[in-house]
């Protein structure tokens, strides 16, 4: 059976043409900021894809069919919408099945970016091991994802407000490939470090692009996390935003599932009076423009 895939004009041209397509997720954008920051956000963001040489593909959930590229009506609809789910793998075919408007989660892109051929995909952050993850069992659907499909995420590592020890550590048992682009350090969301090394290292986008093609041809499942630092100019360094942090976990009890995240998110960016929001735009775009520059590189190889 066909996936219920229906593809952008302009994504239809580029894949017409062989042009580098990079996947977006809309999930940030129904769940992440506030509008109008997220339309601008996402446009932006799509902005930085064009600029850098591909075709962004934002994914969302619409009618029962899994849009692949939203023409510029549909963002600005999906940006004003409040009822979206927060769609990940367990509740993709129900979403569909269903005609439910869904935003898809960085697991749930990965899933829909396979379908639709594209290799890479740009996030903020990925989802991880929660903290006192050993009482709730509370892990991202994201690690299993990068564990069997092969797409390429490029993101400033995972959310700052996870065990990042815990989450590289599952991240390793499940043989995920996590490469520091020009760092030796993990980076954690807002700040270039987490204090924790990073197992790969690759300085060029055709080098990740190269690591991406291989694994193809040796048969391995999964995709790679490519973990793109901050800019400097836009970080909240560590000792900063760590209390904040603290703060906002403090004020999440009894907040659960899939509502944790979105909470402490919009908690942190009300205790930084808003600094966590910049950082968190300059982060995307910085993944955008990096992410397009390896597509354009697999896409030639």
């Amino acid at each position: 059976m066909t996936a219920p895939l229906t593809f952008s004009a302009e994504v239809a041209a580029a894949r017409a043409e062989n042009r580098a397509v990079v996947a977006l997720e809309s999930t940030i954008i129904t769940h992440g900021m506030p509008f109008p920051q997220n339309l601008e956000t996402a446009q932006q963001v799509e902005a930085a894809v064009r600029d850098a040489g591909a075709v962004p593909a934002t994914i969302a959930l619409m009618g029962g069919r899994i849009h692949i590229g939203l023409a510029p009506d549909e963002l600005s609809a999906l940006a004003r919408t409040t009822d979206a789910k927060k769609i990940s793998r367990a509740d993709i075919a129900a979403c569909l099945a269903q005609g439910w408007t869904g935003a898809t989660t960085v697991a749930a892109t990965m899933i829909c970016a396979r379908l639709a051929g594209i290799a890479v995909f740009a996030t903020g952050g990925i989802g991880g091991v929660h903290r006192c993850a050993e009482h709730s069992f509370d892990i991202s659907a994201d690690l299993q994802e990068l564990a069997q499909t092969p797409v390429t995420v490029v993101a400033a590592g995972a959310k700052a407000i996870l065990d990042l020890p815990k989450t590289l550590e599952v991240l390793e048992t499940l043989g995920v490939p996590v490469i520091g682009y020009r760092t030796d350090d993990l980076p954690a969301f807002w700040s270039r470090s987490a204090g924790l090394p990073v197992p790969l290292r690759i300085d060029s986008p055709a080098e990740i692009a190269a690591a991406h093609v291989m694994r193809a041809r040796l048969g391995l499942a999964g995709g790679q996390l490519v973990a793109n630092p901050i800019p400097p100019e836009a970080e909240i360094p560590a000792p900063e935003i760590g209390p904040i942090i603290e703060a906002a976990l403090r004020d999440s009890q009894g907040i659960a599932a899939k509502e944790v995240t979105p909470f402490l998110l919009n908690r942190i960016f009300e205790l930084t009076g808003g600094r966590s929001l910049t950082a968190n735009i300059a982060l995307v775009l910085n993944n955008a423009r990096l992410s397009a520059a390896v597509a354009r590189e697999i896409t030639g190889a």
